[in-house]
């Protein structure tokens, strides 16, 4: 999509268009419902970018924080729901590409505070690659750059795989890369140049989602709740979702009959893959532990995950967030050291810490899970609740199966059962995200962020 500016000469309006009551802003329900009560569909605006944007094709991209690699997805949206048996999204295409090592190894070292002085030569030492920067501020900047034109290659890539073009695209939904996310600051930082993305693809790009939820005092994450709420709810069964990606993070969507945004619940219950795959790489030499078979070649020490799961994050009330600031491979070995001193007559072997790990996320997750569901009763009555996984650790058997012997009333399954395989459903959320915006829709929920109220997010670069 090119930039929709108004095929009317607007320069002048000396009163032939109608005008927004700003300061009764709060009376209309989105920004596109304020135009049209203001008359603006028979203004000549048919063409801007407030014009309807619920139909069409939107691309969805996704780099979390396990840092394994960016996926993205082409998406059909339709806005009629009254058939049952048709789905609001079409998922039309994926295509999934690892970083280039030296990116992955930048993000990684970026992601820690002070981290890229790993990167930095030291005193006269000569950098392993001409031209590469020399501050942490210059390792952001080249990062971003880096990164953008990755993107742009995985969306051209993508593109031409399926066999479209990209005009056909309303617009991209790009997260970027998060490396900082202090919510308790007031901040967050997604690395991504979507000037870049615009240019190399010709298509409009949105981006920077989280910090307008900020902005009203908001956490920022998570934001996928709210695209759960809008997919998977149902009108008379709560559902969870539990997503496993770098961090693990839950939303319960009540019925929707009686529906009301602020009875959702979401937010992230602590680690997942981001310590699984570190320590994984650490010791065996592969970037994941696939099917979870190393952790189940392991025991649990279960005075290790005693002692992890006093972190305080755990006992921070909801709504919350978090990530590798918090839970990283540094903390982890400094823990591994605590842990020798204290109980100096444990043996383990790397493979027992592994399946302690996997235990941590299953716990701390199922825990919070249990709060809403999986008693195995309403009232007198024995029922059968569901839990659908969805990330990267849906692929992880032990850990899927460690989910299911803390959730004995549950069913544990992925979202695969539902409609959507589990590795695409973050990036469909952020094509999602970005037709919201395109549509001046919300596309926060204050219950799960902690936000005020609910506002549009993001940023639109036109192409």
């Amino acid at each position: 999509m090119t930039n929709p500016m108004p095929t009317d000469d607007t320069q002048n309006n000396d009163g032939l268009y109608p005008t927004v009551d700003i300061d009764n802003a709060s009376e209309y329900a989105s920004l596109t419902d304020a135009l049209e009560q203001a008359g603006f569909e028979n203004a000549g605006f048919e063409h801007t970018v407030f014009e309807s944007f619920d139909e069409g094709l939107y691309i969805g991209m996704m780099s979390g924080t396990s840092l394994d690699g960016m996926d993205a997805v082409i998406c059909q949206f339709t806005h009629d729901n009254d058939d049952a048996n048709n789905s609001p999204m079409q998922l039309l295409a994926t295509y999934s590409q690892d970083f280039p090592p030296r990116l992955r190894e930048a993000l990684l070292a970026l992601c820690q505070p002070n981290g890229v002085q790993q990167l930095i030569p030291q005193n006269d030492e000569p950098s392993s690659q001409d031209g590469e920067p020399n501050s942490e501020l210059d390792w952001f900047g080249w990062a971003s750059r880096v990164y953008s034109e990755f993107a742009s290659e995985v969306v051209n890539t993508l593109l031409k795989q399926a066999n479209i073009d990209a005009e056909s695209v309303l617009a991209i939904g790009c997260h970027g890369q998060t490396v900082r996310h202090r919510p308790h600051m007031g901040f967050t930082l997604q690395l991504l140049d979507a000037n870049i993305i615009a240019e190399r693809t010709g298509i409009s790009v949105v981006s920077d989602f989280r910090r307008r939820d900020m902005a009203v005092g908001g956490q920022g994450a998570p934001l996928v709740p709210a695209f759960h709420q809008a997919l998977f709810a149902t009108a008379d069964t709560t559902r969870v979702l539990l997503n496993l990606g770098g961090i693990a993070n839950i939303a319960v969507l009540p019925a929707t009959v009686n529906h009301n945004d602020n009875q959702v619940v979401g937010y992230d219950t602590g680690p997942a893959n981001l310590l699984l795959d570190a320590w994984t790489a650490l010791h065996i030499n592969q970037s994941y532990d696939a099917g979870g078979a190393w952790a189940a070649s392991g025991q649990i020490i279960e005075p290790l995950l005693t002692q992890l799961l006093t972190h305080r994050f755990f006992d921070q009330p909801y709504p919350k967030s978090t990530g590798r600031e918090d839970f990283n491979l540094a903390w982890l070995q400094s823990e591994l050291q605590i842990f020798d001193h204290v109980a100096p007559n444990i043996d383990y072997s790397s493979a027992d810490v592994q399946a302690t790990l996997t235990e941590l996320t299953a716990i701390s997750a199922t825990e919070q899970i249990k709060l809403f569901i999986g008693n195995g009763l309403i009232g007198n009555k024995k029922i059968t609740e569901a839990v659908y996984i969805c990330g990267g650790g849906a692929l992880n058997d032990y850990l899927m199966t460690r989910l299911q012997t803390h959730l004995p009333y549950c069913v544990v399954e992925t979202t695969a059962s539902l409609g959507l395989d589990p590795i695409w459903v973050e990036a469909v959320a952020f094509a999602w995200l970005a037709r919201q915006t395109l549509m001046g829709e919300t596309g926060n929920l204050p219950a799960v962020t902690g936000a005020n109220k609910q506002v549009v997010l993001g940023q639109v670069c036109f192409a």
